[in-house]
């Protein structure tokens, strides 16, 4: 089982479309996927299909010990791949967390009886560096890191490699970043060349060869709780995404 947590401190960045769009490309490949949404706006849970206010337990559940990963789950109807859901309970679980032994290590827990359930779980984490982003890093072999390719994104991102540091220092040995995940990227735009080539010489092979481009139809998916690689197949953005996962399931041989 590899889990990875989607994980960049900046909003708007294209993790939750790209966590949900990765998970329905590889289930579509065959790979058995968890994605478990930790972030308390619950778009991934929407973004799958499933209606978080309809729900009797989510990940809220799970973190505070009050149901198992087998009674939260469900399966999103439109993407197949299994989902452990999110909503606003969440908010409150990061001040009920405090409390509790061993809080960065709650979803690792949960998750650690269903190693050979599944061959991949993704984390969408929100974007900060809170007790839940935490609890991903904590949980999670690996980091993708969904960015765009502006100037301040580069800020964001030293920040982002240095707590990644300090979580594999402290707490998660495992830890290690996978690869950095160009998103929302503007062909005219001379400037996302430049951060582009920026990243490829700084990270070298980290950097996917597969870039994501702007597209209204990634964008539209959401709407109707669909991920963007089935809404529209032909899309050039879900196209990227079908070829991330594709790369992503050669990249997990080599770890």
């Amino acid at each position: 089982m590899h889990i990875f947590a989607i994980a960049n401190q900046k909003g708007g960045v294209g993790k939750t479309t790209t966590t949900v769009n990765l998970a329905a490309a590889l289930a579509a490949s065959g790979q058995r996927t968890l994605l478990v949404d930790l972030d308390p706006q619950g778009n991934a849970t929407m973004g799958s299909g499933v209606d978080k206010r309809g729900l009797e337990k989510s990940v809220y559940q799970v973190l505070l010990g009050l149901a198992s990963l087998v009674e939260a789950r469900t399966t999103s109807p439109t993407g197949k791949f299994d989902l452990l859901p999110a909503n606003r309970d969440l908010a409150g679980a990061e001040v009920e967390m405090v409390e509790l032994e061993r809080r960065e290590m709650r979803l690792k827990e949960a998750l650690a009886p269903h190693d050979a359930d599944y061959d991949f779980v993704l984390i969408d984490c929100p974007p900060s560096l809170s007790l839940l982003t935490l609890n991903g890093l904590c949980a999670a072999h690996g980091v993708v890191i969904p960015m765009q390719c502006e100037y301040y994104a580069l800020e964001g991102l030293s920040d982002l490699v240095n707590t990644i540091k300090k979580v594999h220092a402290n707490l998660n040995r495992d830890l290690k970043i996978i690869g950095l995940l160009r998103v929302m990227f503007d062909t005219r735009a001379t400037l996302g060349h430049q951060v582009s080539a920026e990243l490829e010489q700084h990270f070298g092979d980290k950097v996917f060869k597969t870039i994501v481009p702007r597209n209204i139809r990634l964008a539209e998916a959401p709407s109707y709780g669909i991920p963007g690689v089935l809404f529209d197949k032909m899309a050039k953005g879900a196209q990227a995404y079908q070829a991330f996962a594709s790369e992503m399931i050669e990249r997990v041989k080599t770890i």
